[in-house]
């Protein structure tokens, strides 16, 4: 037979260095002598023989054998239109199978797609890139699509292919540096990666997929194939009823679900599924209108807790499938409560099968040091200047929200993404095109998120953990904000758990520490957090943090989150906060569950229920979080006993809550505030009361006299208990 094809090809695609597979490999007409004739070829490195069948009842025609490598062809004289076919395949070892050819199909990928991904508008890019199970001319197979523009080869190698990069060879969209392949006969629960020839790399890298919706549980590093389509979801009620909860109270409990609860062993992971068991009605009973959960993307290292993260479409694979993750997060809004995610698109793991090189050259990395490297952390940085790097973090938020319904993303270290020289001496940073400090491409790439996502979700949530000045962090990109929900107030958290260590003696010289907050409290819309990063590497739980004796310790905490709750702003609190842990968290360990069998502990659990309880049904404390016109001072300036008290107002400004504060051990008796108005008052949280673990100072028949005091045209008379916070509202109606 004359030779159609040149021995450097074969070659080439024997050892799976073919840059064009689909040049060669499939069904093609090219002209033998004279005449076109159809050809088809095939790699197959473990087959003996391969024959080929077309037409019903034609007899197989024997496909002749190019190279040792596996490189079979065969001429087909008697057609003269394209023809489907598959192959039958006589392994070294082992059964005959027949296969269809992944060569006798054409791109997928839509003009449309390649446009919107090349001009980095692609915010649904997931629905393009990774592993997608989907009929083809009724053939059921597998796209794959991965961008890797300088790669000079890539493959899909898995468990369907003994893991050979020579037996599918990808198609290349070279102006978009996308790599494509149907493969028939491949579906869900396949285990696949990509092999990457690269420049300077003697050896091929054996990538997970980027947009890998699942992947196997560490240490294992393959991406699996799965459809994400296929769970139900009956959440309708939940979704349409949705908000952003800017005049509603919004509680959240932080979790991280490797340490929140384990199996009875201690040793392993509760699932998904268990977790919706036990940890929604936990919740629910507390009353947080929210959960909270630290990053669930997949993420090869436990003890970094999801912030150090490979595979950003992935849900990790530790407590179970992707669907088993739909099913919590359904669950959770049939129980009307919310769920936020931990985001992180400030930096990524170094692990050499995740983003890292991924293509033998910095295509999601910054290649400078000064720019693309966390020293703190280990980690690398996003160059948000890169279309595939917008295309990537800008589908991967909508993702979250989209497929998972995720009602809302709590953005990680932005401070870290908002200035080149953020954690750097001087000569370790480059300055951006103006000489600026600011990092102007993620300016705008956070932007871009908080807009589209406002586009596309009613009621979702943004929020930034971003602990310096940076102005209008939670205003609206038209007026020059960054576009975020809400901010994190670091400010209030250091400022507070400051004074709140302090020995009870000595806080008449930080009284500024509390008062200090209110100066800026309207600048942004706030989020109160006392979060994991505050009961961990030797920071003390919070019950650890508390000076005195036990008492003057447990006193302080239910204090601290009476404060907490009536301070303007959106609360958020890290589990175990809930019944007073004594040791820090350990994300290895499980919380001390054992210690809700104690008074103490559980007095500490009962107030943070009827914190949440009262915070929700008394609107003074939720409606006007983020304007003065919802808060009024009583009193700032009482230094000598560390007293503190202020109002709280609805919008409408006719109900109010009046909150006291006393930071002190000492009972102050007949201690006088003015009240806005005169009628009978109640108290309905007193930190101090017997059923939290507190001593139980009582005031009866609380009643407002006229009389200014305190610049308010009324006055009220009680005795303030140690330690304690006490939450008034009046009871009948004013005179």
């Amino acid at each position: 037979m004359k030779k159609t094809v040149s021995k450097n090809n074969i070659e080439a695609l024997g050892s799976g260095n073919c840059m064009d597979p689909f040049s060669l490999l499939g069904l093609h007409s090219e002209k033998i002598g004279t005449k076109q004739t159809f050809v088809v070829r095939t790699i197959q490195p473990h087959a003996n023989k391969v024959r080929i069948l077309y037409d019903k009842g034609h007899k197989a025609i024997e496909m002749k054998r190019l190279s040792n490598d596996g490189v079979f062809e065969a001429l087909i004289p008697d057609k003269d239109e394209v023809f489907s076919y598959h192959f039958e395949i006589e392994p070294n070892h082992g059964q005959l199978y027949t296969q269809i050819d992944p060569y006798s199909f054409p791109s997928l990928l839509s003009d449309f797609d390649l446009h919107l991904w090349g001009e980095g508008t692609h915010i649904r890019a997931y629905e393009m890139m990774g592993a997608h199970t989907k009929k083809v001319d009724n053939v059921f197979g597998t796209h794959f699509v991965v961008c890797a523009p300088e790669a000079i080869r890539v493959s899909v190698i898995g468990s369907f292919n003994d893991w050979d990069g020579r037996r599918h060879v990808m198609r290349k969209h070279h102006a978009q540096g996308i790599w494509e392949i149907f493969i028939p006969g491949v579906g869900e629960g396949d285990q696949y990666k990509y092999e990457i020839k690269a420049h300077d790399f003697d050896l091929p890298l054996k990538k997970s997929d980027p947009y890998g919706f699942y992947a196997e549980k560490r240490p294992a590093t393959a991406s699996i194939i799965n459809d994400l389509d296929r769970f139900t979801w009956s959440d309708e009620e939940w979704m349409n009823k949705r908000t952003k909860n800017f005049d509603k109270a919004l509680s959240i409990y932080e979790v991280h679900l490797g340490s929140w609860k384990r199996k009875s062993d201690g040793d392993d992971f509760l699932s998904y599924r268990q977790l919706a068991a036990e940890l929604i009605p936990y919740v629910k009973d507390l009353g947080y209108t929210h959960i909270e959960l630290l990053p669930i993307s997949e993420h090869p290292y436990d003890p970094s807790w999801g912030y150090q993260t490979t595979g950003y479409f992935a849900a990790t694979s530790r407590f179970g499938n992707p669907q088993d993750l739909m099913y919590f997060i359904n669950e959770c809004h049939k129980n009307d409560i919310g769920v936020l995610i931990d985001w992180v698109p400030a930096h990524f793991a170094t692990d050499d099968h995740g983003l890292r090189l991924f293509d033998g050259s910095h295509l999601y990395e910054h290649a400078d040091p000064r720019q693309g490297e966390h020293k703190d952390w280990g980690t690398l940085i996003f160059n948000f200047g890169r279309t595939e790097v917008i295309n990537f973090m800008l589908s991967n938020a909508v993702f979250w929200c989209d497929k998972f319904h995720i009602d809302g993303l709590r953005a990680d270290a932005v401070a870290s993404m908002l200035y080149l020289d953020y954690s750097r001496e001087e000569g370790e940073w480059i300055p951006n095109k103006y000489g600026g400090r600011e990092n102007l491409e993620a300016v705008r790439f956070l932007k871009r998120v908080n807009e589209i996502l406002n586009q596309e979700f009613k009621g979702i949530i943004t929020m930034a953990e971003e602990s310096t000045s940076w102005p209008m962090v939670s205003r609206p990109t038209y007026l020059g904000g960054l576009g975020f929900d809400y901010k994190w107030n670091m400010g209030w958290m250091n400022d507070t758990l400051k004074y709140m260590e302090a020995d009870p003696l000595f806080r008449r010289y930080h009284h500024n520490q509390l008062t200090f907050s209110m100066i800026y409290a309207f600048t942004e819309n706030f989020a109160l957090p006392l979060s994991h990063d505050e009961v961990v590497h030797g920071k003390k739980s919070m019950l650890s943090k508390m000076p005195g004796d036990t008492w003057q310790k447990f006193a302080n905490l239910r204090l601290l989150y009476t404060y907490m709750y009536a301070h303007p702003g959106k609360k958020i609190s890290f589990m175990g906060n809930e019944f007073a842990q004594w040791t820090e968290w350990d994300s290895e360990k499980e919380l001390d569950w054992l210690l809700l069998n104690y008074d103490t502990h559980k007095g500490m659990h009962t107030l943070i229920k009827d914190l949440n309880y009262h915070y929700k049904n008394n609107s003074p404390l939720h409606e006007v979080d983020f304007e003065w016109q919802g808060f009024d001072w009583i009193d700032a300036s009482d230094v000598d006993n560390s007293i503190m008290a202020f109002l709280r107002y609805n919008k409408e400004k006719k109900d109010y809550v009046a909150c006291i504060f006393n930071f002190t051990p000492q009972v102050h008796h007949n201690y006088k505030f003015g009240i806005p108005k005169e009628g009978e008052y109640e108290i309905f949280i007193n930190s101090d009361s017997h059923y939290y673990g507190g001593s139980n100072v009582e005031n009866n028949n609380l009643i407002a006299k006229p009389g200014k005091w305190h610049n308010h045209p009324a006055h009220l008379t009680l005795s303030v208990p140690p330690l304690s916070g006490m939450l008034l509202k009046l009871k009948s109606k004013a005179k």
